[in-house]
């Protein structure tokens, strides 16, 4: 391999330096001697070493060097058991500490019970070593194999599918054992997996010590024909000429034959063939077997229990006992046991706990605003939009839902709509219906009413006064065919007095600037251009420190400032919100005064003190009921004709001659129409037949005339769509940095739309290359691959492919680019649809190249379920990607806080790596 530079090493060394921070822990402090004796080993007035023990003499003391140590006690030295008995017994790496010693495994071994024997991990039990199709155990290692029809990615884990024929590395017939590279010139060039070294051939693999220890238990050394393997001095290779058995101490060493007489031979032979021995299938012991005197005796390693025959290991399951220690689940594996947590919690370092994720740390989570709960989160959003894509929020089209209650027109604006009233009309009080202008001539006034209230009488003579602004005119009424009198108020047209006039401008006014300083407030800016409207993009900033004081219109709670909510006004000199008196009301927060509430005075209507909208101020009609200005007394809705809304001057006719079956409907629901119709269509009235929401629209309700359109630019895959959720946007999303990004599929995370095609193209820059981390992914395996993920090196479809896939895969990835480009296309055709991806990258100094396949191809960074929520976690995944891209960065992250990021087994495995690519 190429030689490492010295940018490699340095980057290597930070993150080595990362890794041991992790698992600094302070020294507790000794307790001095608080005894009262006052001979020389009491009072520390003795000359032994500080390794050494002082032992008090009837004249004087001695010093005695402490167990590991050697010397004359006075100068103690420590003794390095791993240089003495054979690498101190272990069996692969011996390390030395002040008086004791520790030995340690190489990588896909783990240490056995008795702390020197190294005994093989079997990668393949824990989530299929993270293959995905076959996974083959071997000795110290492991490796992946596709199943017909695949071949294996250069990640080593994934299968790519052959679809390709030809002279490249997607014919099956390319020859290399390991990696397949194109040429430049056409062609292949294949590689090998590290700790392999390329045959002469130019095709095959020969396996090193390098790589799982060469496939030997103990000891390993390179030959041209590949590794040999032998044995610790206490054990003997088996005949499989890999694995290490332990010695038969008791048997003598071999001599010339005639030097034994036959009756010791006999004996010797009765002897073996009365006794097992630990060389013959390792005694019958499951695990560790040892020759004594009396026959071989068998023990287990930890986390097993020797069973009654005294062969057997049986598995000690730690999670029959107080859940074994684990906060939320307990998984019992072979010979040991794993904590897990919920979804939306993550395992606390102590590897026990389980602590919630704060999803709503990324601003990308939500669209608007984000709410965490424990365990999960909810995206919420503003006034006048809602939800789609589980975190997306579109403008609501209120026009569309029965023309937004609007008596005449009714124009959809960003975040809410207006109605609009035809010439001779304008807008009543509720906004939404219309009312007859009156008119003044010569002391006259004529009024215009709707066909279902009429006027006994047609003419009346009125005294207007100076400021013409209320007028009380007894009328008598006739509804319904009923006679009735009753006392009746009507507002007088304001357009005849300049000061009401003046006041009704400038309440538009504030409330224009109120809703200015709303858009301010939310960063929501909204504009019209060339026949379109767009919505200016918003960049969240971080919380900055705790406010001294809050503006007009706010309070300070929990260290922040907080606007007054609705129902309520802020009180300049008192500093405090209050509910807003009886008579008046608030819709919007941050408000210094409450708006008076509309309707006649003089009826007795009863007021409530904290009203939060014009409904709540009490005295409007109710649903199914009308009154010439909305107010009580009120009418019930006639036949043929309905009012969903409170506060209303008139009802909606059911149209094309439709009845229902009582006064005072409040549905259309209610109009005995021909036919039900069901969620996805809507009732014609004209044709008297359902018909189909169309495109961009849904219907989740029976019996309704009309659909609603989809939010914001939102549409819908086919007609007839019964569920907002349905209703999908199509635009291709991802952020492609330098150093950083993502990808992400339409509408994600909900489903992503049918027959869409996205491409994407990483260029990182130059000496720099890709990490790609797939967390997780959903496509529908049983459209057969018409939806599909695949990165290749160009849109070329015989170019290098670094991943593909038509599958859903909830198990995290990751893996490097097998070119310095990479080209990204994603397909869904008109079937099935899924959640889809959010697939993340960091791009890397091409120097530790080495480093980084060899922690993204071993299996044990997703053997754990922890390790699996690692990558799946967006603030772990920004540590260490933040680190990767840029090595200094490394130095702003405390101890402390990696310490609390991590679990300890994930450290343990990246230490790992990094000393084997800083060791010469």
């Amino acid at each position: 391999s190429e030689p490492i530079t010295m940018g490699a090493v340095w980057t290597a060394r930070l993150l080595c330096l990362f890794l041991l921070l992790l698992n600094t822990r302070q020294s507790a402090a000794l307790p001095h001697n608080t005894g009262k004796n006052s001979d020389q080993c009491a009072d520390g007035s003795d000359a032994c070493h500080i390794d050494a023990i002082c032992q008090n003499t009837p004249t004087s003391y001695k010093c005695t060097c402490k167990t590991g140590f050697k010397g004359d006690g006075k100068h103690c030295e420590d003794v390095d058991e791993c240089d003495l008995e054979y690498n101190g017994g272990c069996v692969h790496e011996c390390n030395n500490i002040p008086g004791n010693y520790r030995c340690t495994c190489l990588d896909g071994f783990h240490l056995a019970h008795d702390g020197h024997n190294c005994l093989d991990v079997d990668e393949c039990v824990f989530n299929n070593g993270g293959c995905q199709h076959v996974c083959v155990n071997t000795m110290g290692s492991y490796e992946c194999r596709c199943k017909e029809g695949f071949f294996l990615s250069d990640n080593q884990h994934t299968c790519i599918h052959r679809s390709v024929e030809g002279l490249s590395c997607m014919n099956k017939e390319h020859g290399c054992a390991h990696i397949c590279k194109e040429t430049p010139k056409g062609g292949v060039a294949c590689e090998c997996r590290p700790g392999f070294e390329l045959a002469k051939n130019q095709r095959g693999c020969i396996l090193t010590c390098n790589h799982g220890n060469g496939g030997c238990h103990h000891i390993c050394e390179d030959t041209e024909q590949g590794p040999i393997c032998r044995c610790h001095v206490r054990y003997t290779l088996h005949t499989d000429g890999r694995t290490c058995v332990e010695r038969d101490e008791t048997a003598p060493t071999t001599p010339d034959h005639n030097a034994t007489s036959l009756p010791e031979v006999d004996k010797r032979v009765k002897r073996r063939l009365l006794m097992e021995m630990c060389a013959v299938k390792n005694g019958g012991c499951d695990s560790t077997c040892k020759d004594t005197s009396t026959g071989v005796r068998c023990s287990c390693p930890v986390g097993f229990t020797l069973q009654p025959d005294g062969k057997s290991c049986k598995d000690i399951d730690e999670c029959e006992l107080h859940n074994g220690g684990c906060d939320h689940y307990c998984r019992n594996t072979i010979g040991s046991f794993e904590c897990n947590c919920r979804k939306g919690f993550k395992l606390l370092t102590d590897e026990r706990l389980c602590q919630d994720i704060d999803e709503c740390f990324f601003e990308r989570t939500c669209d608007h605003t984000c709410v965490n709960s424990p365990g999960s989160f909810q995206c919420v959003c503003n006034k006048g939009y809602t939800l789609y894509g589980h975190a997306h929020c579109g403008d609501i089209n209120e026009c569309s839902l029965n023309n937004g209650g609007c008596e005449h027109t009714c124009e959809n604006t960003m975040g809410s709509f207006e109605c609009r009233c035809h010439a001779g009309y304008r807008l009543h009080w509720n906004k939404k219906d219309c009312i007859g202008k009156m008119s003044l001539s010569d002391s006259e006034c004529w009024i215009s009413v709707s066909d279902d209230v009429g006027l006994v009488g047609n003419q009346w003579k009125l005294e207007a006064g100076d400021t013409f602004e209320f007028l009380y005119l007894a009328l008598s009424v006739c509804a319904i065919a009923e006679q009735t009198d009753t006392r009746c108020l009507f507002l007088s047209a304001e357009g005849c007095d300049r000061a009401c006039v003046r006041r009704h401008s400038e309440k538009r006014l504030r409330k224009t600037i109120r809703t200015l300083r709303k858009s301010i407030n939310r960063e929501q800016f909204h504009l019209h251009f060339a026949g379109s409207e767009y919505e200016l993009a918003k960049k969240l900033v971080r919380p900055a420190d705790p406010p001294d004081h809050c503006g007009t219109g706010q309070v300070l709670l929990d260290k922040k400032c907080v606007k007054c909510s609705v129902g309520t006004y802020y009180d300049g000199e008192q500093g405090r919100c209050f509910p807003c008196p009886p008579g008046t009301y608030q819709d919007e927060e941050g408000q210094v005064s409450c708006d008076v509430c509309p309707g006649p005075k003089g009826r007795g209507i009863p007021r409530t003190a904290g009203a939060r909208n014009i409904s709540e101020c009490g005295g409007q009609c109710g649903p199914g009921q009308f009154s010439h200005d909305g107010f009580v007394p009120c009418l019930l809705c006639r036949h043929g004709t309905y009012q969903p809304e409170v506060g209303r001057t008139s009802c909606f006719p059911c149209g094309g001659s439709l009845t229902t079956k009582y006064h005072g409907s409040v549905s259309f629901q209610d109009c005995e129409t021909k036919v039900q119709c069901s969620p996805g269509h809507y009732y014609n009235t004209s044709t008297h037949r359902c018909i189909r929401c169309p495109i961009g629209a849904y219907q989740m309700e029976f019996g309704q005339n009309y659909c609603i359109a989809c939010p914001g630019n939102t549409t819908t895959d086919f007609d007839g769509t019964t569920n907002i959720m349905q209703c999908k946007k199509r635009h291709c999303e991802g952020e492609l940095g330098e150093f950083n990004g993502y990808i992400e599929s339409p509408n994600y995370p909900g489903n992503y739309p049918a027959n869409i095609e996205c491409t994407w193209t990483i260029t990182p820059p130059p000496k720099r290359r890709i990490l790609i981390v797939v967390p997780e992914i959903y496509l529908p395996i049983e459209d057969e691959c018409g939806d599909y993920l695949v990165m290749r090196k160009s849109s070329l479809p015989n170019s290098v492919t670094t991943y593909e896939t038509c599958q859903t895969y909830e198990r995290p990835i990751a893996f490097t680019s097998r070119s310095k480009k990479l080209w990204i296309q994603f397909r869904s055709n008109e079937g099935n649809s899924g959640k889809g991806f959010q697939v993340l990258y960091v791009t890397y100094d091409e120097d530790y190249q080495e480093l980084i396949e060899d922690i993204v191809r071993d299996g044990r960074l997703y053997a754990s379920e922890n390790h699996q929520e690692i990558l799946k976690d967006k603030k772990l995944l920004k540590a260490l990607f933040d680190v990767l891209a840029h090595p200094q960065n490394f130095f702003n992250y405390t101890a402390q806080e990696s310490r609390e990021m991590f679990p300890k087994s994930f450290i343990r495995f990246l230490r790992s790596k990094v000393l084997r690519f800083l060791r010469p």
